[in-house]
C-alpha cells in the first residue's frame, strides 16, 4: 500500500519523485549566547513571543523586577517546529538521565537525586 503525499499523490506512483531533502548549514560566528533561567511566552493572533531573562533570585517572595535580555518573535509554524525539537531533546535527555523534576521542593529533599540525608 502506498502512502499519500501532501498533495494526495501516492508515493511511488508513476511520474512522482521524492522531494529533495533541504540541507541547512548554520553560520553561528555572530550568534549571541546567553543563559536564561526565566522564560515568558505570550502571543498575538499572528506571532509567538518568547522573552528570556536571568532571574538572580528565583525563589525570592514578593515583587521582583526581571530584565528581559533576549526576545524571540516567531510565527506559529516555527513555534510548533521548536516545540517538537525541544520535546525530542527533553525525551532523549530523560531517557538517558532520568525524569526532570520541576518541583524544586522535590529536588531539595534528602535522598532525592542521590543526596544522602544529613547525619546528626
Amino acid at each position: 500500500m502506498s502512502t499519500p503525499t501532501p498533495h494526495g499523490t501516492p508515493e511511488g506512483a508513476p511520474g512522482t519523485q521524492a522531494p529533495a531533502q533541504a540541507e541547512i548549514v548554520l553560520d553561528d560566528k555572530h550568534a549571541h549566547a546567553a543563559y536564561a533561567n526565566f522564560a515568558r511566552v505570550t502571543a498575538t493572533p499572528e506571532e509567538v513571543i518568547v522573552d528570556f531573562a536571568l532571574n538572580p533570585n528565583p525563589f525570592m517572595a514578593g515583587r521582583q523586577e526581571v530584565v528581559v535580555s533576549q526576545r524571540l518573535i516567531m510565527n506559529f509554524y516555527t513555534a510548533k517546529r521548536l516545540l517538537g525539537a525541544l520535546l525530542q531533546t527533553l525525551q532523549r535527555h530523560e531517557a538517558t538521565f532520568g525524569s526532570i523534576q520541576l518541583d524544586v521542593r522535590m529536588r531539595a529533599q534528602p535522598g532525592a537525586a542521590g543526596q544522602k540525608p544529613p547525619q546528626g
